[in-house]
């Protein structure tokens, strides 16, 4: 299946395409037990049968070993492993092959079932009961739930990338040295894994900053923000001066939170981020469009404070 072709990430619907697909285990009994799950059609390059597996030597356990798709070699994640799950005799036999972050990576799935267009709107935050942090969010269909999974986490985690390492892992060059202390930057991102590396390397470089786990809870803050600036006769930079936003985030995603924005006359000014797995060229292209004032990678993340600086000092 090749979806990058045929399902484009639109702006400004609050809605994404989700391929829902199972990771099964037994119980006690040795009943199967199905379990649902979904991931962003826009991550999903192809889906595929097992091919030949190739072992990897002193790997992860969740590693399964490495795949060759046409001219590529691609790492295979035994998504049952990463979950913990108890999957007896069972065997996975369907790859997805997810393209993010600038890596390829595949996933060793039991079934893949279809793809669900919905709206972010019925996307929720996993409740208090779900204490798995590699879910970002909730669907409630009629006869079942399907979990969204935070592969970038997963994949980092597992070392396939560095690309999200947290700042003081990596070898970056000190920022300069400039008085951000008066600068408020709002950031949005359901992934708290992701959340804490950007708002830990802004912390670091001095900006005071402001969380949000979606867009919708990030546009209460900025509509309050403006509400209070313009209560005090003050600028709106005396509030707030950059949004930073994922893409994929539950209740409100980040392309109708930037359209909001830019609908409001007081907020003219204020820069937008989007800071995302998803940022090709050509969505690079419609975010512009859309308003964004920058647009990064998460690979990126070395660059995000001097990018800050450029935008509001």
């Amino acid at each position: 299946m090749e979806a990058s072709n045929k399902i484009l990430l639109e702006c400004d619907t609050n809605e994404l395409e989700i391929v829902e697909f199972r990771i099964d285990e037994c119980d006690k009994n040795g009943q199967v037990v199905p379990c649902y799950f979904g991931v962003n059609v826009a991550k999903v390059r192809e889906i595929i049968r097992l091919p030949k597996l190739r072992k990897v030597v002193n790997a992860h356990p969740a590693i399964s070993g490495m795949i060759k798709l046409r001219d590529q070699v691609i790492t295979l994640i035994d998504l049952s492993r990463t979950l913990n799950k108890d999957t007896g005799e069972l065997n996975a036999d369907r790859v997805i092959v997810l393209e993010f972050n600038r890596i390829v990576v595949g996933i060793l799935v039991h079934s893949v079932s279809r793809i669900y267009r919905i709206s972010w709107e019925n996307v929720e935050p996993p409740v208090k009961a779900i204490h798995d942090a590699n879910i970002t969010g909730v669907v409630k269909m009629e006869d079942r739930i399907i979990l969204i999974l935070d592969f970038e986490k997963i994949v980092a985690e597992l070392s396939c990338s560095d690309a999200l390492s947290a700042p003081d892992e990596r070898q970056l060059s000190p920022h300069p040295v400039l008085n951000r202390s008066e600068k408020t930057i709002i950031v949005a991102d359901d992934s708290h894994f992701i959340r804490n590396t950007i708002t830990s390397s802004l912390r670091e470089a001095g900006y005071r900053i402001e969380e949000a786990q979606n867009g919708e809870e990030a546009w209460d803050l900025i509509q309050s923000k403006l509400a209070r600036a313009q209560s005090a006769g003050v600028p709106l930079s005396a509030e707030l001066n950059l949004v930073i936003t994922d893409v994929e985030m539950p209740r409100m995603d980040g392309l109708r939170l930037t359209s909001l924005v830019r609908r409001e006359s007081g907020l003219a000014e204020l820069p937008v981020v989007i800071f995302s797995s998803l940022a090709s060229d050509d969505n690079k292209t419609k975010w512009k469009t859309l308003g964004a004032s920058e647009i990064l990678t998460k690979p990126d993340l070395p660059n995000l404070v001097e990018k800050a600086d450029e935008l509001v000092i």
